[in-house]
């Protein structure tokens, strides 16, 4: 049992996450204002010290702790740190998204600091975006004459706490409670300068508030009071209890639930091949100045920082693949990466200057052995290019230029230039090249969709979010429009869509003029295999399906899948009726293990007419999703 405390954004998010384990969990948040829908979890409402949430952990088994709450909410912080202690629970925060600390802004260590720094900087009107909570903490400046103006929502108890400490409405700025600071629609009520109405830019100098990450709207915050030419002072936010464990995106979240309670999942999560080799990349930098950490934080595409465990070799990092429970061929591999500093003049190739993104230092990604090489049009790279996709390339580079500004390395690389060290400049930076190599990736390919997709010679680094959901439906079809933009890029006008290498092997027979490409596995994803098709106007797309599959869809399921669909016994024998099959051959279908037994009962004519029948219904439910293009359905004999 994990127990929750939110009332954030985060708290939403852990909901998210927790939900998708379907089991039960605790929710517990200080009022009742955010309004949640728990399928598995159950709500706690009203504020806990430190003996009653440690006699409800005991009373409810409680196994983890998950603190989800404003990273300004200290005392509950603490709290649940002791408890956690006292009971030697496990226990996460789940943090924030913090951007890195703007030296134009004046950081305070807490609000005293700050009522010294608005003093000594001499502040004649202040905005204050800290929450009605600290209203009595910035009241000094108010009785020392600072004209404050202070932001609330627009609760009837906001205003209570506001008036108790003496502020008027109009000094009072109302705000809803998703809205930032550039959203905002109400202005003062009342001005006290000239008896007029004014708005923000032109009242206040200087502005005050929180360290309160990405999501509670802090950059937004900043940014309009820089535009509005205010001095800006900015509250850091508290240090986290050494006790927890820190995450700070809803993959982290999941993958400590995973664990710390690993038997809450009955499916783990996984890494891509793409945050794998980023790993790797970031481990080999600190190889290269004699560091080699055991763990190595790498920031995902949503901006969330995740660990991963390195090694190292003589001459390069490497990562072991962790999929978690998703059935992958990658599983276990190992995946290395290998950084040379060249001359900052590098001469850059076609492939160089598709990824280039003209940031400094230049990093140049490239593959090694076992990765494939792109050998047809449709692909991000040019022909030749390595098998590295875009979002790997892309986070490969942003985290060693990271690691680069975080562990201040750059001033440690030097590279060999005609026989003495060259070390590079701000100015002119070495170029770092990195390569990335699979070892078993030749072998592996062969049971991957890169000879289909025209990727030789290995397998491809991949990976959109950079993690990996267990049996991944979105894996699948991304695979699946991948392999329909191949087959468009080589001007198809005519794509096969098939359940496997059996019905493919099958269907070519059929389609003896169509190259490879235009053959296309749709797994149990008909209906997303059609869209996508239709999303990239493909004139004409013809579906072959096997009975097994064909019944499940002639009754409108577009995913076949024995988890969302399974053989309708009723619905096949109204089918048969309607084919005109003998009542004899219905009453065996009672005793149907499998639809594609009805190959065995129904003789030669029969079958032909109910398979007739069967793709007539396929037909309905499957033509509206390609309403630009010719569909046609082929039975496919197994």
């Amino acid at each position: 049992m994990i127990l929750v405390f939110g009332g954030t954004t985060e708290g939403r998010i852990a909901i998210k996450k927790l939900e998708e384990a379907g089991n039960p969990y605790y929710y517990s948040t200080r009022g009742d204002e955010q309004e949640v829908v728990l399928q598995h979890g159950h709500r706690l409402k009203g504020a806990m010290d430190a003996d009653k949430l440690t006699t409800f952990c005991k009373e409810h088994g409680i196994q983890l702790l998950i603190d989800a709450a404003h990273p300004f909410a200290e005392v509950l912080h603490q709290t649940v740190a002791h408890v956690a202690s006292t009971l030697s629970l496990p226990a996460i925060r789940f943090e924030r998204i913090f951007p890195p600390r703007d030296p134009a802004i004046i950081w305070c260590n807490d609000y005293q600091d700050a009522i010294e720094q608005v003093q000594a900087k001499g502040i004649q009107h202040l905005l204050a975006l800290t929450g009605v909570q600290t209203i009595s903490k910035l009241k000094p400046l108010v009785e020392q004459g600072v004209d404050c103006y202070f932001r609330i929502l627009n609760r009837e108890n906001s205003f209570k706490i506001a008036h108790e400490q003496g502020i008027e409405d109009n000094h009072l700025l109302l705000y809803s409670e998703n809205a930032h600071f550039s959203k905002l629609q109400e202005q003062f009520n009342r001005s006290s300068v000239q008896g007029q109405q004014k708005g923000i830019e032109t009242l206040c100098d200087g502005m005050i508030t929180k360290e309160s990450g990405l999501t509670g709207g802090f950059q937004e915050k900043v940014n309009e009071a820089k535009e509005r030419g205010m001095q800006i002072f900015a509250v850091c936010r508290p240090i986290t209890p050494s006790v927890f464990h820190i995450v700070n995106g809803e993959h982290g979240l999941r993958r400590m639930v995973e664990k710390l309670l690993p038997e809450f999942y009955p499916l783990h999560s996984g890494i891509t091949t793409g945050t794998c080799a980023t790993a790797a990349s970031v481990a080999a930098l600190h190889q290269l100045t004699g560091q080699q950490p055991p763990t190595v934080p790498v920031v995902l595409p949503n901006g969330e920082t995740i660990h991963i465990d390195v090694h190292y070799a003589n001459q390069y990092a490497y990562v072991l693949k962790d999929s978690g429970d998703d059935p992958d061929v990658t599983k276990g591999i190992e995946i290395r990466a290998s950084i040379d500093l060249l001359s900052p003049d590098t001469s850059l190739t076609a492939e160089d200057l598709a990824d280039d993104d003209n940031l400094m230092p230049h990093i140049l990604v490239r593959g090694g052995e076992g990765i494939g090489r792109i050998t047809l049009p449709g692909f991000d790279y040019p022909i030749g290019s390595a098998a590295i996709n875009k979002v790997p390339r892309q986070m490969i580079r942003q985290n060693i230029r990271l690691s680069l500004a975080h562990q201040h390395l750059a001033a440690q690389l030097t590279i060999k230039k005609d026989g003495f060290n060259f070390t590079g400049s701000p100015q002119q930076p070495p170029t770092l090249q990195v390569t990335i190599a699979i070892p078993e990736g030749v072998e592996l390919a062969h049971r991957t969709f890169n000879p289909r997709l025209g990727i030789v010679g290995g397998i491809s680094v991949v990976g959109v979010s950079g993690i990996i959901q267990p049996f991944s439906i979105e894996g699948f079809i991304n695979s699946i429009r991948k392999c329909i933009g191949v087959a468009k890029a080589m001007e198809c006008k005519h794509i096969v869509l098939h359940s496997g290498a059996k019905s493919q092997h099958l269907l070519e027979l059929n389609h003896p003029n169509l190259p490879t490409q235009a053959f296309v596995e749709y797994g149990n994803y008909v209906g997303e295999a059609l869209r996508l098709a239709s999303e990239q106007q493909i004139p004409q797309v013809t579906i072959g399906i096997m009975l097994g599959k064909a019944v499940k869809l002639a009754e409108g399921h577009l995913d076949t899948h024995s988890r969302k669909a399974t053989m309708n016994k009723k619905f096949i024998k109204e089918m048969m009726r309607e084919a005109g099959c003998a009542a004899a051959h219905l009453q065996l279908i009672d005793n149907l293990n499998m639809a594609r037994d009805l190959i065995k009962i129904l003789p030669g004519q029969e079958l032909d007419a109910f398979a007739q029948v069967v793709i007539q219904h396929c037909y309905r439910h499957c033509a509206p999703l390609l309403p630009n293009g010719k569909l046609d359905i082929e039975f496919v004999k197994e």
